[in-house]
C-alpha cells in the first residue's frame, strides 16, 4: 500500500482505488436495533469486484453480499477479497446464491452436498458465516415439503458444524416453492438453528403476495432481508427480475410496508439492496452506490414516519417541508446557445426583467412564470443544449431573520443532511434588492431570485433556501 497516496494496488483490474476509513456520516448516528447494518449486493454495481467494493465503502455501506459470479470473475482469491473488505471497513454479510439443494433425488442431493461442502470452504476464506440457498428451479424438482425439509436439515447440520448458517429463499420463479410462507413452513419443519429464511421484496411483491404474514415468522428465523423495487410490468417474471429492478422509491411497490413487517417480526440483521438492472450494471459504480444509499435511507425514513414502530427505535430524517407550488425553472445554457435561447423566450412572450450582479444569470418573466437563464450552470458533460439545471418551489413560511430587508440564506436542510448530503461548509446572509438576489455559492448554478414568500431551490448538487422579506 502506498500510504503517501492513501491508495492500494488493486490487481483486480490493475487500478489504483482509494482506501477509505470507517465512515460515520450524520445519517447513521442511530440504528433500528442491535447489529442492524446497511449492505448492498455486488451484483447491483458495475465494474470489477474491487471497484464495486470501493464504491460501496465510499457510499457508506457497512457490508456487502458477494455474488457468486463476481467471485468467479475476480482475479483475487477469496482470502484476498476478505483482506480488501477489511481494508475498506466492509463486512461480507453473505455469499450468494447456492442453487438446487432441496427437492432433489437422493443421487442429485448427494452431488449437491459435495458442491455445498466446497462452498463452505470458500465461505471460510471469505470470513462470512451465511450462505443464500434458493428454492429449486429444476423442472424435475420433487414437490414434497417433507423431503425438502430433510435435505435442508442435512445441509444445515453440515454448516452448523463449521459455525455457518443457511438462509433459504423462495424464488418467484421456483418450480414449487415460490411463496415465502411455504419456504417458512419448510424451514419450520426442518427445525434446525442454522437454518432460517431470506425475505426478498421482489420475490414477495412480484407474485402479488401480502407481506403481512412475515410478522408470523420469529425474528430470529429471518436471517436476511433483501430490498428492491420495480415498475409494474406484464412480462416473464424471470426477465422482469433480471433486468428491471430499481432502487427502493423508484418503482411501484410499497417497499416501506415490506420492511416494516420484517422489523415488527423482530428482524435485527442487515438491510441489504439487491438490484438486477442492465442499465445499473453499465453506470458509474460510485454514483450508483450513492444513489443506493439514498434509496435505503429513504425507505428507512418512510418506515419511521409511519408511526407503527416503538418511539426511538427508528432513526429518521426531519419531515419534508410543505411546498406551495413551482416558483421558477433554471435553464443551463452554453454561451454559444444563449442568443438562440433568448430569441426563443422572446418569441414565447418572455422578457428579461433582471440580471445577477455576480454571475451570468438572467431572470425572464411572463406573468407568473419565471425562468432563470444561467450560462454558468452547465456542469454535466452529457448536456450539449439548454437543459433544466434547477427547480424552485415555494414554501408557506419564511425563515426568521433580524434585518429588515430581503435576505438570502444558502444552507443544506436537516432532511438532506440526514439522507447523506454533505453539509454546506458555510452559510452567508446578504442584503439584496427586492427583485433579485445575487448568488454567492461555489455551485455554478447558485444564482437566485427573491420576489415574495420563501423559495427552496432543488439542484442536482445540493439544496438551497432563498427567502425575502415582503
Amino acid at each position: 500500500m502506498d500510504r503517501a497516496r492513501n491508495t492500494c494496488r488493486a490487481s483486480d483490474g490493475d487500478r489504483y482505488l482509494p482506501l477509505v476509513g470507517k465512515r460515520v456520516p450524520a445519517a447513521r448516528a442511530g440504528r433500528y436495533g442491535p447489529g442492524m447494518r446497511r449492505s448492498i449486493a455486488t451484483v447491483s454495481l458495475s465494474g470489477t469486484l474491487n471497484e464495486k467494493l470501493t464504491a460501496a465503502a465510499n457510499a457508506g455501506f457497512d457490508g456487502v453480499e458477494i455474488f457468486d459470479q463476481d467471485l468467479l470473475c475476480s482475479l483475487w482469491t477469496p482470502r484476498r477479497i476478505k483482506e480488501r473488505c477489511d481494508e475498506l471497513g466492509l463486512k461480507i454479510e453473505m455469499l450468494q446464491p447456492f442453487r438446487d439443494l432441496e427437492g432433489m433425488t437422493e443421487a442429485q442431493h448427494a452431488q449437491s452436498m459435495r458442491r455445498f461442502e466446497g462452498k463452505l470452504d470458500i465461505m471460510a476464506e471469505l470470513g462470512t458465516d451465511l450462505v443464500l440457498v434458493c428454492a429449486s428451479c429444476q423442472p424435475d424438482a420433487i414437490d414434497d415439503d417433507q423431503l425438502s425439509s430433510e435435505q435442508l436439515h442435512k445441509a444445515a447440520e453440515l454448516a452448523h458444524e463449521r459455525g455457518m448458517r443457511i438462509a433459504f429463499e423462495a424464488l418467484a420463479w421456483s418450480t414449487h416453492v415460490w411463496d415465502y410462507r411455504r419456504s417458512w413452513k419448510i424451514v419450520r419443519m426442518a427445525d434446525h438453528p442454522a437454518l432460517g429464511t431470506c425475505q426478498d421484496t421482489f420475490h414477495v411483491l412480484s407474485r402479488g403476495l401480502d407481506p403481512w404474514a412475515i410478522r408470523d415468522i420469529p425474528g430470529e428465523k429471518i436471517f436476511f432481508v433483501q430490498l428492491s423495487d420495480a415498475p409494474e410490468m406484464a412480462m416473464d417474471i424471470l426477465q422482469w427480475s433480471r433486468h428491471y429492478r430499481v432502487w427502493p422509491g423508484q418503482g411501484s411497490w410499497d417497499v416501506a410496508s415490506f420492511l416494516e413487517n420484517c422489523l415488527i417480526a423482530g428482524y435485527t440483521g442487515p438491510l441489504s439492496l439487491e438490484i438486477f438492472n442492465t442499465v445499473f450494471r453499465r453506470s458509474d459504480a460510485e454514483r450508483n452506490a450513492r444513489d443506493a444509499m439514498r434509496s435505503l435511507l429513504y425507505v428507512e425514513d418512510a418506515v419511521a414516519h409511519r408511526g407503527n414502530m416503538p418511539p426511538g427505535s427508528l432513526d429518521s430524517a426531519p419531515p419534508a417541508p410543505r411546498v406551495t407550488g413551482l416558483e421558477f425553472v433554471e435553464l443551463g445554457v452554453l454561451e454559444q446557445h444563449h442568443p438562440l435561447t433568448t430569441a426563443t423566450l422572446t418569441a414565447l412572450g418572455f422578457r428579461r426583467t433582471g440580471k445577477n450582479r455576480e454571475k451570468p444569470i438572467e431572470l425572464w418573466e411572463q406573468g407568473q412564470a419565471k425562468i432563470l437563464l444561467n450560462t454558468s450552470a452547465v456542469s454535466r458533460g452529457d448536456q450539449v443544449g439548454p437543459h433544466i439545471a434547477a427547480l424552485g418551489v415555494g414554501l408557506p413560511t419564511r425563515p426568521r431573520h433580524s434585518s429588515g430587508g430581503p435576505i438570502c440564506v444558502r444552507r443544506c436542510p436537516p432532511r438532506a443532511v440526514a439522507r447523506g448530503t454533505p453539509p454546506t461548509p458555510r452559510s452567508r446572509l446578504r442584503t439584496a434588492p427586492r427583485s433579485f438576489s445575487a448568488g454567492w455559492s461555489n455551485s455554478p448554478s447558485a444564482g437566485q431570485f427573491t420576489t415574495t414568500g420563501s423559495r427552496i431551490k432543488l439542484t442536482n448538487r445540493t439544496t438551497s433556501t432563498c427567502a425575502s422579506n415582503t
